[in-house]
């Protein structure tokens, strides 16, 4: 019986295999050629090979997927070599079958693969490039990958700056093709989203210049786009330069190794220590390659159950040895797009009379076929959703994480398909919060020193009020005659001039502490009308008399006399041209190119409490667009004007006129005017940027001049006034005659008078003098008529020497030296002087015709 059932046993399994056999017959092959980088620069086919076999098995055993075909996979080694690659895609083109779709694996490689299949119409399928450069659908129009491309780090990088609300950020790059394309693409994002990349730097192997100019240009937000060996370098002179801690946050790719900066490295010289303190804190991006949620997709596995599938296929392996082990669920789920994408033509490739089978290098309605279904590729693979953008490249979720402690904590994802961002909320800082992306800049107004501010005014307002009691003043005594050959009217000009230029000085303190800054430009133009009008007004009273003094007095005799006689008028008008001559310049001025407010900004500077803190000070300035040109103008008529006014008061000096009787005093005040000004004007220019003493010297100028100005002009009148009451005198004369007399012919009376006055003491002690000379002479007469004429001669020898030898002398009768010899007449002498107004008749003069030269001798004794 055994016997028997042992055959049957035989023929049953014999007819399995026929049946099997019979069915694997039926399938119809399709071939996938692909080239594996088993060694290289990028070994990855050591994990995405064994994965690409696992994803066929599950295809082929389906029935729900391509049920009447079988997909086969011809492979070989490129080494990740365009080179080796260039010999192996020949090969697999021109060799038996026809390959449907190819699948090269590293960037260099893909790069050369994807941009010669169109000559053959086939579709290309990468699981393992990055290089952005494979976004071009004008160069590579059938390239399809799973791997997503290096710019899908970009989305996730201007979200995050957007999140932590950075406008500015700086990067530094490895000058390789795939970070300057990632790089580029980063640049026009944070355009569209207003983020300015503000340094830029690049290196080739060393980056010790790269991180120093990063320093120098305060780089606070930087993106690190470098492989594992240069990130250690970069690190070590980030450490030297100190750009970490809580002012920098670095952003890297998240594919190194979480250990990576742990590493012995002998290219750098930094300890263990001083890495793991230069790396704290920063961010990565990395590409989810494996899903992290439970979820069973096309091929009906979870990640982790591929993991487990994975790791059994590769023997037991290192996965941190085998290369490609992060790729391998991308290379696992772009078999599983090949299928779906070749499965969704089989129907309208047959409504059409074609089939997969009959694919060549020649047909293009089937290749167009299967980059349409490629491009609409959706389905839950191991490595998440897969989807396709309209460069090809994969969509895909990006994880962020953050060293923490010396750990990479998972923070958040973004899916880039929808624009979500899932946020843990366990960011952590090493100061209170995300770090400024730049020095944190506050702007400070430097306003006038307040204590200046009111001295000044206080000085202003003392000077107002003298300017109204001289105003006042000359108005009151306008009819005394002193005052009335001064011409009040100038001088009332001149201290009205005064006060407005002293009203000037609020408007000079008034800056945006007092003020908003939209009323700025109005406080701007107080300023230039109530300097310019006070000027004409003060200084051009003052120049109108110097001018005519000098006019009058400098012309020939005969035309002297012709212009003594003063018309008022004329000064008025010379006034009147002076100060419409600058109200007309400040009217075009102002119409041209009026006044507004300008901003001055100096050097930042930095507090001493805060380090990430600097003050930008500020100034407000009066300016127009061509200010140094209109201030030319100004100062150089003005400056003209105080340079004509000092010449005209130096050739002046000496001169003395009854009409303007105080044009020495308006020298004075001119010289002290014209002297401020011409300093003032050039230094406060230089300080205009020194707020309090711009202010200073400009108010203390005008201040100065104004009270020089008044007292010199009106402080002598009124003494004179006050001291000699004049104006009483001349009221009452005025009174009485209805008349006013000349001032110079008043002044030669008085002085008249008071020699009159001097002449008569003289006269009343010569009287006395000669009475008593008279006396002593009648006694002697008597005294020699009792002699005898011998004694009297003898006596009058020795006892009147002097009478002798003046009767006998004519010559002692001589009037002194320096006196005018006198004119006697015949006549007998009186016997004595009549009453002194014999000396001081109507005319005042003394009647020297009345004189006898003995009493005139007596009387220059």
């Amino acid at each position: 019986m055994a016997r028997l059932c042992r055959p049957a046993a035989l023929l049953l399994s014999a007819l399995l295999c026929f049946s099997c056999a019979a069915a694997d017959k039926k399938k119809k092959k399709l071939y996938i050629g692909a080239l594996f980088p088993m060694s290289g620069g990028w070994p990855g086919g050591q994990a995405c090979l064994p994965a690409t076999q696992m994803a066929l098995q599950l295809v082929n055993k389906r029935t729900d997927i391509l049920p009447d075909y079988e997909l086969e996979l011809i492979h070989y080694d490129s080494m990740c070599d365009p080179g080796e690659a260039t010999k192996l895609l020949y090969d697999l083109l021109y060799t038996e079958p026809i390959k449907v779709v190819l699948m090269p694996g590293c960037s260099s490689v893909s790069t050369l693969v994807a941009e010669a299949a169109r000559m053959w119409n086939l579709i290309v399928l990468s699981y393992g490039s990055s290089s952005p450069a494979l976004s071009n659908r004008q160069r590579f129009p059938t390239f399809f990958r799973t791997h997503p491309s290096a710019t899908l780090h970009n989305p996730t990088r201007v979200q995050l700056f957007q999140k932590w609300k950075w406008t500015k950020i700086a990067t530094i790059q490895q000058t390789t093709e795939v970070f300057t394309s990632t790089l580029d693409d980063l640049e026009e994002r944070t355009k569209e989203a207003g983020i300015d990349i503000s340094v830029r730097q690049s290196f080739l192997t060393d980056p010790a210049v790269a991180v120093k100019n990063l320093k120098r240009q305060d780089a606070r937000i930087i993106v690190g786009l470098f492989y594992e060996t240069e990130a250690r370098k970069v690190f070590c002179e980030v450490y030297k330069e100190k750009l970490y801690g809580k002012k920098y946050v670095w952003f890297l790719i998240g594919w190194y190794a979480d250990n990576w900066f742990k590493i012995k490295d002998p290219s750098i010289n930094c300890t263990l220590e001083q890495m793991s303190e230069a790396v704290e804190g920063h961010v990565t991006t990395e590409i989810v390659m494996l899903n992290p949620e439970t979820v069973r997709g096309a091929s009906d596995l979870t990640s982790q159950e591929f993991l487990t599938q994975l790791m059994s296929k590769l023997g037991g392996k290192n996965p941190e040895e085998t290369g490609g082990f992060q790729e391998a669920p991308l290379a696992y789920d772009a078999v599983w797009a090949l299928a779906l994408a070749l499965n969704k033509t089989v129907g309208p490739l047959k409504a059409r009379g074609h089939r997969l089978e009959d694919f060549n290098y020649n047909n293009r309605d089937i290749t167009s076929e299967i980059y349409r279904a490629m491009n609409t590729s959706s389905f839950e693979g191991v490595s998440g959703h897969v989807v396709f953008d309209a460069q090809g490249s994969r969509m895909a979720w990006t994880l962020i994480e953050q060293l923490q402690g010396g750990s990479y904590k998972k923070i958040g994802y973004y899916d880039s398909t929808k624009g979500n961002l899932s946020w843990y909320g366990n960011d952590k800082w090493i100061g209170q919060g995300p770090p400024a992306d730049q020095t944190v800049v506050i702007e400070e107004f430097r306003y006038l020193s307040q204590r200046l501010f009111v001295s000044m005014s206080v000085f202003a307002v003392v000077g107002i009020l003298l300017g109204i009691i001289c105003l006042t003043f000359n108005i009151y005594n306008s009819r005394v005659r002193y005052i009335q050959n001064s011409q009040p009217y100038l001088n009332n000009m001149t201290a009205v001039g005064c006060m407005m230029a002293l009203a000037a000085v609020f408007p000079l303190g008034i800056d945006g502490l007092h003020v908003h800054r939209r009323h700025f430009p109005v406080v701007c133009q107080f300023r230039l009308w109530l300097l310019g009008l006070g000027f004409s007004l003060a200084y051009g009273s003052m120049f109108t008399k110097i001018w005519w003094v000098h006019t009058v007095f400098t012309k020939k005799d005969e035309k002297r006399e012709k212009r003594k006689h003063l018309d008022s008028w004329k000064l008025y008008a010379t006034v009147g041209v002076l100060l419409a001559v600058d109200v007309l310049l400040l009217m075009i001025w102002q119409i041209v190119d009026p006044l507004h407010i300008t901003v001055e900004k100096f050097t930042r500077e930095a507090p001493k409490e805060d380090l990430d803190v600097l003050i930008q000070p500020l100034l407000e300035h009066c300016s127009s667009e061509k200010m140094t040109t209109w201030l030319g103008v100004v100062y150089g008529y003005k400056g003209l004007q105080l340079l004509l006014g000092i010449f005209l008061a130096y050739e002046t000096k000496s001169i003395s006129t009854e009409k303007i009787n105080d044009h020495r005093a308006v020298g004075m005040a001119i010289y002290n005017v014209a002297v401020l000004c011409l300093i003032t004007a050039p230094v406060t220019m230089i300080l205009s940027s020194q707020q309090d003493a711009s202010f200073a010297f400009a108010s203390l100028a005008i201040v100065f001049s104004v009270y020089i100005t008044l007292v010199v002009l009106f402080i002598p009148k009124m003494r004179r006034l006050i001291t000699r009451g004049e104006w009483q005198s001349d009221a009452q004369e005025t009174v009485k005659s209805g008349s006013s007399t000349n001032n110079h012919d008043e002044e030669k009376s008085r002085q008249l008078e008071r020699e009159n006055q001097e002449l008569e003491k003289i006269i009343q002690e010569k009287e006395e003098r000669v009475s008593e000379l008279r006396n002593q002479l009648s006694e002697r007469h008597a005294l020699r008529s009792r002699k005898t004429p011998s004694t009297i001669t003898q006596n009058q020898n020795h006892s009147f020497p002097l009478l002798a030898v003046t009767l006998s002398d004519p010559k002692s009768l001589a009037p002194p030296p320096g006196y005018p010899a006198p004119i006697c007449d015949t006549h007998p002498a009186p016997q004595s002087f009549s009453n002194s107004s014999s000396l001081y008749q109507a005319d005042s003069k003394i009647n020297v015709n009345n004189c006898h030269t003995s009493r005139l001798q007596m009387l220059y004794k």
